[in-house]
């Protein structure tokens, strides 16, 4: 497909150009010709090598790690094409960083997903489309309008395709379970909860579980799977528990420290991500099933572009 608007331009910085291309080539336009690299001291230098002036710009750019670095890319970015005088900027940011820390959870917390908000309001951007915040509120963090892509769709459509028998949805703890209900309820199937305690952070604790779960194959769902701690503890429970086979799914696949080594060495049969942050790690586990989100977020860019409804795209059908 070919999209025939010179005024919608698509650029990236380093953290995920390979997403930012795979939308550019739905989208059927080239990418923005531009560079971001960095001086001998670790500042960022954004060089723009072509003319943005009324155009409608979207920054495709994950806050993954490196988290500050990316970070500091996009809101350079944000700055050069401001001063370019592009239209508008909108920044598209698949993964976004820092959003578990959206609350005081114990006296003088800062609430930094809310700073970085801040930031990016700051430096021009006039939208922010993102994907699957960890906290459904950060979206009121900025004045600016936010359109918040699902993730489970995606992964709905690929355990259709598997058409598993005798599914059973399964949130690893109290706080998703509005996601879990979504995938069920994309896949028919029932759903079950684990109940657990968090000692402290990347440490869960199993407590049981709430649902029937006997005999049926169950798919794990989170929003992030960072050190594999929680979803490998959930898989191990529901063993116990007598299910049949275990899966794994979630959005954004952080998969830091011993993740890997955790994933491949759990009862889990396939863990199921997307591709919002890359996957760098030098010995990813066989386990690891990778979906594109790109048709999805090219759709969205085409969608505001062309100031359509969002929400059609996560219609159950």
């Amino acid at each position: 497909m070919t999209y025939c608007d010179s005024k919608l331009k698509i650029f990236t910085c380093n953290s995920n150009p390979k997403l930012a291309h795979q939308i550019a080539d739905y989208i059927g336009i080239p990418m923005g010709d531009s560079e971001t690299t960095s001086f001998s001291d670790g500042e960022i230098q954004v060089k723009l090598s072509e003319s943005v002036r009324g155009c409608h710009v979207y920054i495709v750019q994950s806050t993954c790690a490196p988290v500050n670095d990316n970070l500091m890319e996009l809101l350079v970015m944000v700055d050069a094409l401001k001063r370019a005088s592009a239209k508008s900027i909108n920044v598209v940011i698949p993964y976004y960083g820092y959003a578990r820390q959206d609350r005081k959870a114990r006296s003088r917390d800062p609430i930094t997903a809310k700073l970085v908000a801040n930031l990016i309001e700051k430096a021009g951007a006039h939208r922010v489309i993102t994907m699957d915040l960890h906290a459904m509120q950060i979206q009121g963090f900025f004045d600016i309008p936010v359109d918040h892509m699902l993730g489970v769709p995606i992964l709905a459509q690929y355990f259709r395709s598997k058409q598993i028998p005798n599914p059973v949805v399964v949130s690893p703890d109290h706080g998703g379970v509005v996601r879990a209900r979504k995938l069920a309820d994309f896949l028919n199937a029932p759903l079950a909860i684990i109940d657990k305690r968090r000692p402290e952070p990347n440490v869960s604790e199993v407590m049981n579980i709430i649902g029937n779960i006997e005999g049926k194959t169950a798919i794990l769902v989170d929003d992030i799977i960072d050190t594999a701690g929680t979803i490998v503890l959930g898989a191990n429970a529901l063993k116990e528990g007598g299910v049949e086979e275990v899966y794994a799914c979630c959005t954004h696949p952080v998969l830091s420290g011993p993740a890997m080594e955790r994933l491949e060495n759990s009862p889990l049969k396939e863990v199921v991500v997307t591709d919002t942050i890359p996957i760098t790690h030098p010995n990813p586990t066989s386990k690891l099933k990778v979906l594109s989100v790109a048709p999805l977020m090219g759709e969205a860019i085409i969608r505001v572009h062309e100031e359509l409804s969002i929400s059609k795209l996560f219609e159950i059908e």
